[in-house]
């Protein structure tokens, strides 16, 4: 599939792909406040190219070097894990076309991201159900979780054909196949993210306000951060504003302090 822009020139998008990593630019956050973990909507991308009298799909093509500019401010703040939005159960219901895009753009997102996992000791784990993906994509997917495995400093995580109802579901009928009972324990053992902590922070661009479906059983005491921004134009700078009002939030956990 050619990855070209349609009826738009992408050079001309002023969307530079940042240094992975900047030195000059690492934000200076008290380390003991910085989040864990991150998990990111990323939303907007159809409404930015409308904006710009574009079609949909080239919002989507804007967006990538946003989602490994993303990966390095997260790197530089000093999050362990980052987990993005990438596409959802519900997508499918979007135009063949943008969907066939979509898939196109994650492939090759997926080969740049072997050079970088590699040069960044960067791990990448794939939350969602693969199966009804391409034989190609899932080949790639494997592939990348196989070079990566013995990473163990920063992780992203893909939620590729991802929604949070149908993984607690998954979660709770392998919890019945195993004689388990459905404590929070067993349930959260079998979740795709089994391992890592909840995000303590998510980040919606666009102007939306809601999860959509997104890591509905971890984000039960997440922080959520909303802003207008739409993603194809979220920066570095951007994700600094999110953590730092992260470090402002009084978080109790239904306590008192």
């Amino acid at each position: 599939m050619s990855m070209a822009f349609e009826n738009v020139d992408y050079t001309s998008l002023d969307i530079p792909a940042a240094p992975f990593s900047d030195p000059a630019r690492i934000p200076d956050f008290p380390k003991n406040k910085v989040p864990r973990h991150i998990g990111v909507i990323m939303d907007g991308n159809g409404r930015w190219a409308k904006q710009r009298g574009m079609v949909r799909t080239n919002g989507h093509q804007a967006a990538e070097p946003v989602v490994f500019d993303t990966i390095a401010g997260a790197i530089e703040a000093g999050v362990r894990y980052l987990s993005l939005y990438t596409f959802s159960t519900e997508n499918w219901k979007r135009p063949a076309d943008e969907v066939s895009t979509i898939m196109g753009l994650l492939e090759q997102y997926l080969h740049e991201a072997i050079d970088t996992m590699e040069k960044d000791h960067i791990r990448l784990r794939f939350f969602g159900d693969m199966s009804v993906l391409s034989p190609e994509l899932q080949a790639l997917a494997h592939r990348t979780d196989d070079i990566s495995t013995h990473y163990d400093g920063f992780q992203a995580n893909i939620c590729l054909n991802y929604g949070g109802r149908a993984e607690l579901l998954r979660a709770a009928q392998r919890c019945a196949e195993r004689g388990l009972d459905w404590t929070e324990e067993n349930l959260s053992a079998n979740m795709y993210s089994a391992g890592i902590p909840d995000p303590e922070l998510v980040i919606r661009p666009g102007g939306e306000m809601r999860l959509s479906n997104f890591l509905l059983w971890q984000c039960a005491y997440s922080e959520l951060y909303f802003c207008d921004t739409l993603w194809p134009d979220f920066t570095r700078q951007e994700l600094d504003k999110a953590i730092i009002d992260y470090q402002r939030r009084d978080r109790r956990f239904g306590g008192v302090k």
